[in-house]
This record gives C-alpha cells, sequence and structure tokens, in this order.
C-alpha cells in the first residue's frame, strides 16, 4: 500500500522589483548628482535670495538683484523692520502670533482626539451620519464659510478679538479627526475590554490607554496646525482690524505701502525671521 507524503509548497519570497541595471548605474553617475543639486538649489532659490537680501542696502537690493552675495552687509534692515510701525514693535506682532498658533493648536489637537475617540470607539444614535457630514466639511471651501461665520460674529460682538479664530478650533478638524482615528483603530479593542472590567470609564480609557497610544499622531497633527495657522493670513485679515491685534503676516503686510514708499529691506528681514 502506497503512502502519499505530504508536500509542503515551496516559500515564495515576495520583494519589491528590482530597478533596471542601467537606471541603477545612472543614478550613480555624477551627471545625476548634478542635476539633482540643480534643481534643488533652483527650489531653494527664492528663499536664499530673500535671506541675502535681507542685509543688502536699500538700494542695493534692486541693483545687485541678481547676487545672492550682498556687496555691503548690513543688519539696518533688521533694526528698522523690529521697530514696526505706529509705536508698536515686531515683539507685539510675534506675541500674538504665538499666541494665536499656540492656543489654535491646542484646541484644535485635543477637540480632534476626543471626536476621532468618538467616532472610533463609542456606539451611539446617528454616528454614521454625523461622521458622512464631518468628510463632506472637508470638501467644503473655505470661502463658502467665510460670510455665514462673519454674520454670525459679528452679531455676537466678536469682531476685532481673538475668539473668532479660535472658538471654530474646539470641535476639532476634520482633517485631523479622520487621522487620529485611524491610529485609534489601530488599538485592540481587548484594552478597552479589559479596563472596563477593572472599572474604567470611557474618559479613563481615553486618557490612560488611548491618548498615550496615538502620540505620534498628536505630535503630527500639532505641527500640522501650528504650521497652518503660523502662516494663516486670511482668517486674521478678516476679524482683526486693530494694529496692536496684528499676527506677524498681518504686519508684514502693513509695511508695503500704496505710494510706493515700501522698505522693502524690512519687509525682507521680518519675512527671513517669520519662515
Amino acid at each position: 500500500m502506497e503512502t502519499v507524503s505530504p508536500t509542503t509548497p515551496d516559500r515564495v519570497s515576495v520583494h519589491a522589483p528590482a530597478k533596471p541595471l542601467s537606471q541603477r548605474n545612472w543614478m550613480r553617475t555624477p551627471l545625476y548628482h548634478v542635476l539633482v543639486a540643480g534643481f534643488g538649489f533652483v527650489m531653494l532659490y527664492p528663499i536664499l535670495w530673500l535671506f541675502a537680501s535681507s542685509f543688502k542696502g536699500r538700494d542695493e537690493i534692486w541693483t545687485n538683484i541678481s547676487s545672492l552675495i550682498p556687496q555691503n552687509f548690513t543688519i539696518e534692515n533688521y533694526v528698522n523692520g523690529w521697530r514696526g510701525f505706529g509705536g508698536l514693535t515686531f515683539t507685539t506682532f510675534y506675541a500674538n502670533s504665538f499666541f494665536y498658533a499656540g492656543a489654535a493648536t491646542l484646541l484644535t489637537v485635543l477637540a480632534s482626539a476626543v471626536v476621532a475617540y468618538g467616532f472610533a470607539r463609542i456606539r451611539f444614535a446617528g454616528r454614521n451620519i454625523l461622521f458622512a457630514c464631518m468628510l463632506a466639511t472637508l470638501m467644503l471651501p473655505v470661502q463658502v464659510q467665510i460670510i455665514p461665520q462673519y454674520i454670525v460674529f459679528s452679531k455676537l460682538g466678536w469682531i476685532n478679538t481673538f475668539l473668532p479664530l479660535l472658538l471654530p478650533r474646539i470641535g476639532g478638524q476634520a482633517f485631523f479627526i479622520f487621522m487620529i482615528m485611524q491610529f485609534i483603530r489601530g488599538i485592540p479593542k481587548d484594552l478597552d475590554e479589559a479596563a472596563e472590567m477593572d472599572g474604567c470609564g470611557k474618559g479613563n480609557i481615553f486618557f490612560r490607554i488611548i491618548l498615550p497610544q496615538i502620540t505620534p499622531a498628536l505630535i503630527t497633527a500639532a505641527i500640522f496646525s501650528f504650521y497652518w495657522t503660523w502662516e494663516d493670513f486670511l482668517t486674521p485679515l478678516i476679524y482683526l482690524n486693530e494694529p496692536k491685534l496684528y499676527t506677524v503676516s498681518l504686519a508684514l503686510r502693513a509695511f508695503s505701502d500704496p505710494s510706493g514708499q515700501t522698505d522693502w529691506g524690512a519687509i525682507f528681514a521680518m519675512s527671513s525671521l517669520s519662515l
């Protein structure tokens, strides 16, 4: 009687397709590195020119426009720029920007984490509908929201304050909510169930178990939120009218004089610092 011994299939290894030999050889050539370095220099040239021009004299900026090396090195533009205008120095504008960006980032990250936890872990009526509405806001242009928001905040008497800039962050932002949700869904639910057996409520589970696990997502959200808020120009322009409340972006715009007396050196110097 013949016995049939089970055969084990050959182990198949899956690897990423190797690059063609000609392509790998091309990437090792000096010409390839020269082209990549040249492309990188072209991309960085506007920033380098801005930084170099901040150390040029007022007349040299446009007479020596193509050079990245100042003929007469000076820091006068930084001194004049920091003096600001209207009796307000750039210390005030930077303080406003740090307050706005810091507070908005804190509110956005915390609120987004709480909302993401609710969508990912808590079952409640209408959850899918609310989640779809939240995702729909990603496709809603900012320009559509400006007029209704301005009317509401104007009726409340909040124009020329930071409240219209910060209060909308209390609900979180759809992009960060969706991103943090993916991190939370990757955490095993067994941890939640074990914590519930030990008597933990939803709040303790969130702060003691979920929050430490999603630290990378929170850091990512904080970095992007701070950067986007620091670069925000339109929202402060709409709601902030007094120069003492200006952020750095609004203060830089105030340096531009329509009559033609713009101090470009000061603008370049303060723009370099704001980067």
